[in-house]
């Protein structure tokens, strides 16, 4: 929804699940922050894709999918970062390195998760470098 001077007003009515992705992307960004990664870009789109996070790291761009679910079923966070998501991923990465003329620097693909298991309360917090390895030549 948009106010008339064309600012969007925050929508009261998103989903649970929204909510929670959006709060586990922060808390993300704060867990690598403290991890010694520079933020570069949030929530880039480009490519047909999003990605939630790109850091740096020395040299290196990374890109971090941030994965939350609220319990473990059907294998948990981990489990929804499949093939389909990691070429997706590749898609938009690529656009973004040519976006910004980086295909010289080296890069990787990472994942954050937030998990509650049932039955506690508190949250699984994981950060799984180099989660996949493609083949960035394969897509052109």
């Amino acid at each position: 929804m948009k106010c008339l001077n064309g600012s969007r007003l925050p929508d009261m009515k998103r989903s649970p699940g929204h909510l929670l992705g959006k709060r586990a992307e922060w808390a993300a960004l704060v867990l690598l922050v403290l991890k010694g990664y520079r933020p570069r870009h949030r929530n880039w789109r480009g490519g047909g894709g999003e990605l939630d996070l790109i850091m740096q790291r020395r040299d290196v761009i990374v890109f971090v999918e941030v994965k939350a679910r609220s319990d473990d079923l059907y294998g948990g966070a981990a489990a929804a970062f499949n093939s389909k998501k990691q070429k997706a991923l590749i898609r938009t990465a690529s656009a973004y390195l040519g976006h910004f003329s980086l295909w010289d620097r080296p890069s990787r693909f990472d994942l954050v998760t937030f998990e509650r298991r049932r039955g506690f309360i508190s949250w699984r917090i994981r950060h799984y470098r180099n989660a996949f390895e493609p083949d960035l030549g394969r897509q052109f």
